[in-house]
Order: C-alpha cells, then sequence, then structure tokens
C-alpha cells in the first residue's frame, strides 16, 4: 500500500520558517516528480512547487518563488519544502503529491497520482 506521509508544520509568525518533509513508502517514487499543493479553509486546492524526477528542473507558484524552495532525496523516497518569509497567506493544509506518470512534471493536480494526507500550516500576523 502506498502511503505518503507529511510533517513539520505548525505555527509560526510572519517572517518566520518552516520546513516540511513528505516520506513515501509502499513503493519508490525515484523516476517520478513530486510536487506540493496547498489548501487554504474555502478555496480550492493550488500548486505551490514541482520539481521533476532527476530534481533538476523546479516550478514555483509566482506567490511563493523567492520564498519556497522545493527538494528531493531519492535515496530516502521524499521530498522537502523550505519555506522562509513566510505570510499569513501562506496559510493553509499543505499536501505533498508523486507524479502519476514517470518522467514527467507538471503543475496542476491531474499530473499527481498519489497525495498524502496533509500538514496544516498557520502564519499568524
Amino acid at each position: 500500500q502506498v502511503q505518503l506521509v507529511e510533517s513539520g508544520g505548525g505555527l509560526v509568525q510572519t517572517g518566520g520558517s518552516l520546513r516540511l518533509s513528505c516520506a513515501a513508502s509502499g513503493r519508490t517514487f525515484r523516476n517520478y516528480a513530486w510536487g506540493w499543493f496547498r489548501q487554504a479553509p474555502g478555496k480550492e486546492r493550488d500548486f505551490v512547487a514541482s520539481i521533476s524526477w532527476s530534481g533538476t528542473t523546479t516550478s514555483y507558484a509566482d506567490s511563493v518563488k523567492g520564498r519556497f524552495t522545493i527538494s528531493r532525496d531519492n535515496a530516502k523516497n521524499a521530498v522537502y519544502l523550505q519555506m522562509s518569509s513566510l505570510k499569513p497567506e501562506d496559510t493553509a493544509v499543505y499536501y505533498c503529491a508523486a507524479g502519476s506518470r514517470p518522467y514527467t512534471i507538471g503543475t496542476v493536480a491531474s499530473n499527481f497520482g498519489s497525495w498524502g494526507q496533509g500538514t496544516q500550516v498557520t502564519v499568524s500576523s
């Protein structure tokens, strides 16, 4: 059974930092892209960042460019999201996701087939 488990969420003040982790079990995603999405209360799930299977290509939502960094560790079957200069509008449940097809990268939810359960990030003003 494939499981993606996020960790690292929490409460932080404006301007602070958090590092989210997502570890997969049940299969390897070495040849698949990883992505992070977020969903604020009453809003749709939005793309945050993605990284290619090789780690050489990354994409970011405009709202997080320059503040967030996505990375991966294929040996650990894991993906990370380093978040800095956090703002109240970053408050949301953050989800990691693994690509649905190997050797492809995308920025929409339909590009990803396996999802974690989410971790809450709350940024206080």
